[in-house]
């Protein structure tokens, strides 16, 4: 079970559930008796302020009415359809003359039925979200983003609100099971410090300066590379070695990492995560985004043991071709969390703790029992975010350019030695 506090920020849709309505309630801070809540034994509100913030002295919530099959009553309406616009959708439609479109708030139009055997049919709306950005997508399956965004009373620099909603019941979806490919080979792919916002971002020191007239969007060249680079490698398997969300810029976390996931969903392709020092600096922590992630089409990422520091510390095997069980190969990911929890004695960076040490000494020595029964050669292989304080080291080999410093942590917790001692053959961390 999550927290409250997580759960408050996670879309509202729970399975076995159908929408009978949905509307907007607006407030105001000015007026003490304005409120953004309606009555909850009747509404279920969706805990994400439209304005994003951004209204100074106004908010406003998305707010749905949802019960079980079995409870509908005969007055009970089921909503079939969702659109969002000025005019009424019937106009210049055919075939719906026996029921109309009704308007609620934010240019909202709901399509409602009182047959309600229509309950258990694909049409029937069965969950809301509420998504931001002029780049918002969607990579779950039964979900669509409703294109015109919700007509609010905003700036033009504000971010559009879009509703998503899901049709039918939830959709099951198989854990994919990363396996070498036939001819022995297998690809990893690992995406670092994409660094992506709500919204189409800002770009820091674009490349060239004047590119697109000055007018440079963060995510969409950030998104645009990443997508060729999938289509050209076509990778097996992708790792996303922190820093995927910038908290400050990404207030709703979870348009943010529909992102990146929309990329690898429609390209069927395997993605695992672990955390940077950016991505929970905005809204919702670690254990709400790997949450999230977890209930995503293609992740494999996991949580991890409780008890372990940090959210993120699990393996991955990759099987051997065919239909063997056996794993040919084992990646370690691990949580390096932040920044250093004594400053004064070490600044800068967190490092790797001693029970996450323990935890990865102790998995891959059970693990290793098990991969002899492997005839062929089984490696290692482990990703993190912050470097080892080795990397700092000059002297090693260095494939390219040295052109930036290392943040490693000041303090070194002895992880490098653990991983030599296990026989990892290559570990690859974020910056």
């Amino acid at each position: 079970m999550l927290p409250t506090s997580i759960h408050n920020h996670l879309p509202a849709h729970h399975p076995g559930l159908i929408i009978t309505d949905i509307t907007v309630k607006s407030c105001s801070s000015l007026n003490p008796l304005s409120s953004c809540k309606l009555d909850p034994e009747v509404w279920h509100r969706v805990e994400k302020d439209l304005y994003i913030g951004t209204g100074w002295v106004s908010a406003a919530y998305l707010h749905v009415q949802r019960k079980k099959e079995e409870e509908l009553l005969a007055d009970d309406k089921i909503v079939l359809d969702v659109r969002v616009g000025r005019l009424d959708p019937a106009v210049g439609e055919h075939g719906r003359s026996d029921e109309r479109w009704e308007s609620r708030p934010a240019g909202i139009w709901l399509y409602r039925t009182s047959k309600q055997h229509h309950s258990d049919s694909a049409r029937a709306i069965t969950a809301v979200d509420v998504l931001f950005g002029s780049d918002a997508v969607e990579p779950r399956l039964g979900w669509s983003i409703k294109g015109t965004p919700l007509l609010l009373d905003t700036s033009k620099d504000a971010l559009e609100a879009h509703l998503s909603v899901r049709s039918g019941p939830l959709q099951k979806f198989e854990q994919p099971i990363p396996r070498i490919r036939r001819d022995g080979k297998f690809k990893i792919m690992q995406a670092a410090d994409l660094h992506l916002s709500t919204g189409p971002g800002e770009c820091r020191d674009p490349e060239p300066p004047n590119h697109n007239g000055g007018r440079c969007d963060a995510d969409t060249r950030t998104l645009d590379f990443i997508s060729r680079l999938l289509d050209e490698e076509k990778p097996d398997l992708i790792v996303l070695s922190g820093d995927q969300v910038n908290g400050d810029t990404a207030p709703d976390v979870q348009s943010a990492i529909f992102k990146f996931a929309e990329l690898f969903v429609t390209r069927n392709i395997p993605y695992a995560a672990i955390f940077g020092n950016h991505d929970d600096e905005g809204r919702l922590a670690r254990a709400g985004q790997m949450s999230l992630m977890e209930s995503l089409p293609y992740s494999i990422s996991k949580a991890g043991p409780e008890g372990i520091d940090g959210v993120g510390n699990y393996v991955i095997d990759v099987l051997a071709p065919g239909t063997s069980q056996h794993a040919a190969l084992s990646l370690f990911l691990l949580d390096t969390h932040s920044y250093s929890p004594d400053e004064k004695q070490f600044q800068g960076y967190d490092w790797i703790k001693n029970n996450q040490i323990k935890w990865f000494k102790d998995t891959s020595r059970t693990l290793r029992r098990k991969h002899h029964e492997y005839t062929k050669i089984h490696m290692d292989m482990a990703f993190i975010h912050i470097p080892l304080p080795e990397y700092r080291n000059k002297e090693n080999t260095i494939v390219g350019e040295w052109r930036e410093g290392v943040t490693a942590p000041a303090f070194n917790s002895g992880f490098k030695n653990a991983l030599v001692e296990e026989g990892v053959l290559v570990v690859s961390c974020g910056q």
